[in-house]
């Protein structure tokens, strides 16, 4: 039972290599494996997988060998991860499965390009298709939002008030008509020059470093604050700094993806589980 920890701007993964599809991967494993205390500690896991071993999820697309199997802290399956797509990118290098710089990889939220120039991994994310608005709530505080699709639902809420006294313990409320499988929230920094500040709680695990669908949908809900629909935008979360394009038609996420230890689980450890 191999497996490595990787990072992107702080938003962490444990990654279990299954070319072959063959482990048993539950939500109750996930969720040790998470765990900071029992587990090796992550925001979630990424199960390294051929798409035509998957097993289940949506059907292979030809020419895409690779598939992002991405499972939240908590054991439940998500549709996609900005800052997983890339980490993943990183570890078919580490491991020679990458041929080139650039490969099509699959997820549950459609198949993404992604690019490795050195330091820098990028992955094109497709277009943000922009909802209705919405409201979060922090401790009794109403904040006005867009909802913004990004192969997973967001609530991107552009705000004055000072980022670092929000109490993201807990999940912020929101309204369950309009996200009736839960959303994650961000909260943004107003428009300055080309830069902002962003804190995000993601769903299925709270309050993370950073979130790549999470930065993307906060540039395009900053970008609409301001009056404009393309432009590119350098974002502060609390783990480091990404950099979103917004294009006509595309976004494009770029920023450090790092491999951080490789190592065995305990074999009588992964059958307690």
């Amino acid at each position: 039972m191999r497996f490595s920890k990787g990072h992107g701007t702080e938003n962490d993964f444990v990654l279990l290599p299954d070319p072959d599809g063959e482990l048993d991967l539950t939500p109750a494993r996930v969720a040790a494996l998470c765990d900071r205390r029992r587990g090796l500690g992550a925001d979630g896991v990424l199960r390294i997988v051929r798409w035509d071993a998957l097993g289940d999820g949506p059907p292979p697309e030809p020419g895409v060998e690779w598939f992002m199997d991405y499972r939240n802290a908590d054991g439940s399956i998500a549709e996609m991860c900005g800052n997983g797509v890339r980490v993943y990118a990183r570890y078919l290098e580490h491991a020679g499965w990458l041929s080139g710089t650039e490969l099509k990889l699959g997820t549950r939220g459609g198949v993404r390009t992604v690019r490795v120039a050195g330091e820098d991994v990028s992955v094109d994310m497709g277009p943000a298709t922009v909802g209705d608005e919405g409201t979060a709530s922090v401790d009794g505080q109403a904040f006005t939002g867009v909802a913004v699709d990004v192969g997973n639902p967001h609530l991107a809420c552009v705000t004055d008030v000072p980022l670092q006294g929000l109490d993201l313990t807990r999940p912020p409320g929101h309204d369950p008509a309009l996200f009736p499988h839960g959303v994650n929230v961000e909260f943004v920094s107003p428009l300055q020059g080309d830069e902002v500040a962003m804190r995000v709680h993601e769903r299925g695990v709270g309050e993370t470093r950073s979130c790549g669908t999470g930065t993307v949908a906060a540039v395009v809900a900053v970008l609409r604050h301001a009056g404009r629909d393309t432009g590119t935008v350098s974002v502060q979360a609390p783990g480091g700094r990404l950099r979103v394009t917004v294009e006509n038609g595309t976004t494009v996420l770029h920023g450090p993806a790092v491999l951080v230890a490789h190592g065995e689980l305990t074999p009588t450890w992964w059958a307690q589980v």
